[in-house]
């Protein structure tokens, strides 16, 4: 439910009683992943998405039938050739959804804390013991957690281990815990959120063609700064999407500022005075990508002037130059979108080339990042 949480946040701050639908579980090419949510409120608004369309009618029903009689329930959707017409998942996936009511207990927290960009986890007990199910603790980075599942205490301090080990790596998902150790004589499945920091976007270059992959960064759930030496063009009125603007040399703000693994670099100063002492640093950091824009020509003369400066090959290696999938695009907005295809699919693993005729899977299984506030991004 932390991926719909500024809207639900708001639902809680004005007293709107509502349901959640939350996918816990999904097999074969289920359209979304563990973590997205559908919520109805008591009015009948419906605000996002458990299966890109195929079952929502009936989630919504259920998350009515949630807010009539307060039970918390787990439904498995699926395909079935000998009832084409029943509601299920057309493109022939599984998907378990746990439908909850919200009221009270450790849910206003953790919508508060993913709105304001705090770390934390939320686990629910998705399957088990019947009185159990829906129970939920809300866990943050130094383990501490507040709420409780309802059973033994040593079953809270279980669920809040396993919670911090998924928040630690920034995932969404399920936990399973054994007989032994729900202290409730049988074995538990929790559904872990969490609710991390958006990854960052350092768009390097106060161009056009900065303004328009700016939108495509926030777009794909990014924090995106613009860094420029040059105090006239690095502005709010030209990059007002921009989470943050930097005046200063590239290279020195990117040694100063904070990057992790998930962070990506995007370098669009066409400038070998920018480009090269940025690179250099930049190809030394263990972020997710980087990226630079130029002509071949630009990009050779540019590869022989990073090796003049020591970048060895293998730094080289991770240089994504010229920048972007070959899309054909000219515009600032198509050039944009080409960088952010690019950035999704270093990010998920995918090849860029077309589905049709392929015979590759549309949705990958490789590595995932967290993007915005959900572990997990579609």
């Amino acid at each position: 439910m932390l991926d719909i949480a500024d809207e639900l946040h708001r639902w809680v701050e004005q007293g709107r009683e509502f349901a959640v639908a939350t996918v816990v579980a999904v097999g074969g090419s289920a359209p979304r992943q563990p973590g997205a949510a559908l919520a109805v409120d008591s009015d009948g608004t419906a605000v996002g998405s458990v299966s890109g369309g195929c079952v929502e009618g009936a989630v919504y029903e259920l998350c009515q039938q949630a807010l009539e009689d307060g039970r918390t329930v787990l439904e498995s959707f699926g395909y079935s050739d000998e009832d084409a017409f029943a509601v299920g998942l057309t493109c022939g996936g599984v998907i378990d959804i746990l439908v909850t009511p919200v009221r009270g207990g450790v849910y206003p927290a953790a919508l508060a804390a993913a709105v304001s960009g705090e770390a934390v986890a939320l686990a629910r007990v998705a399957a088990g013991p019947e009185d159990l199910v829906g129970r939920s603790i809300l866990v943050r980075p130094d383990g501490s957690y507040e709420g409780g599942l309802g059973g033994h205490p040593d079953l809270d301090h279980t669920a809040a281990g396993e919670a911090r080990a998924m928040l630690d790596a920034g995932g969404t998902g399920t936990v399973e815990i054994g007989e032994e150790g729900s202290r409730c004589g049988q074995p538990l499945t929790l559904l872990v959120e969490s609710s991390v920091p958006a990854p960052r976007m350092i768009v390097f270059g106060a161009v056009d063609f900065a303004s328009a992959l700016v939108r495509v960064g926030k777009f794909l759930g990014y924090r995106v700064t613009v860094c420029d030496a040059r105090p006239v063009f690095a502005t709010k009125v030209r990059f007002p999407d921009a989470d943050e603007i930097v005046v200063e040399w590239p290279d020195r703000y990117l040694e100063a500022t904070e990057v992790d693994d998930r962070t990506v670099l995007c370098v669009l100063t066409h400038d070998a005075k920018f480009d090269v002492p940025l690179l250099r640093a930049a190809l030394k950091l263990p972020v997710a990508y980087i990226g630079a824009m130029g002509s071949r020509r630009t990009h050779e003369d540019r590869n022989r002037r990073l090796r003049e400066a020591g970048v060895s090959e293998l730094e080289l290696a991770r240089l994504r130059s010229p920048i972007g999938l070959d899309l054909g695009g000219r515009t600032p907005e198509e050039t944009a979108l080409s960088i952010g295809a690019e950035i999704v699919a270093n990010r998920r693993g995918g090849s860029g080339a077309s589905l049709t005729g392929a015979h590759t899977p549309i949705h990958h299984d490789g590595p995932v990042e967290p993007a915005g506030r959900l572990g997990s991004v579609a």
